[in-house]
């Protein structure tokens, strides 16, 4: 997490039941690659960025960065999820002083649909509820995309507001610690 305060940063490795949530190596370059190339995975992130441009860019270890977990699966990268502070130019919080934690997630079209979207960011949501007790977290997608809105609800986000930008509907949902799952 950026300005994340007192929060060591790289925690442990996370395990949960079948996937490990951990800092990027260099062996994860290839996966971070398909990641951002992907046009299924991009869909509703104003669409992929050139392969060409990721393999000449991208750093031979991939950036270490407080917030920035790869999800791992029997030793292979399957995604990844972040947990950022938003910037105060952003036109929707839930803080009067802005700053709150921002989910996001990533994960490759071969790991949609088993669960493990939901297992990383629950594990994910549960480090930062003890590491920052009593901090709101909030996630933002656009209303298009189902599964996405499916899994906010699963992990107990609520609706806050509803916004146009980057020409699309946008939903904004609110966690917290004492919010129950879906």
């Amino acid at each position: 997490m950026t300005e994340s305060g007192s929060v060591a940063w790289p925690p442990a490795p996370i395990k949960t039941e079948r996937l490990v949530l951990r800092e990027p190596e260099a062996r994860d370059r290839a996966a971070f690659i398909e990641l951002f190339t992907s046009p299924e995975v991009n869909t509703y992130l104003g669409g992929p960025r050139p392969r060409d441009e990721c393999e000449r860019t991208l750093p031979e270890i991939p950036e270490r960065r407080p917030g920035l977990f790869v999800i791992e699966l029997d030793g292979a990268m399957i995604g990844t999820i972040e947990l950022n502070r938003r910037d105060a130019e952003r036109r929707s919080h839930v803080r009067p002083d802005a700053g709150e934690a921002e989910l996001g997630y990533l994960l490759l079209p071969e790991a949609w649909g088993h669960g493990y979207a939901a297992e990383a960011c629950a594990a994910a949501l549960d480090w930062f509820a003890d590491a920052l007790p009593d901090e709101p977290v909030v996630l933002c997608t656009q209303t298009a995309n189902d599964r996405s809105m499916r899994l906010a609800a699963k992990l107990g986000f609520t609706e806050v507001q509803r916004y146009e930008a980057w020409g699309a509907a946008q939903w904004m949902g609110m966690w917290s610690p004492d919010t129950p799952p879906a």
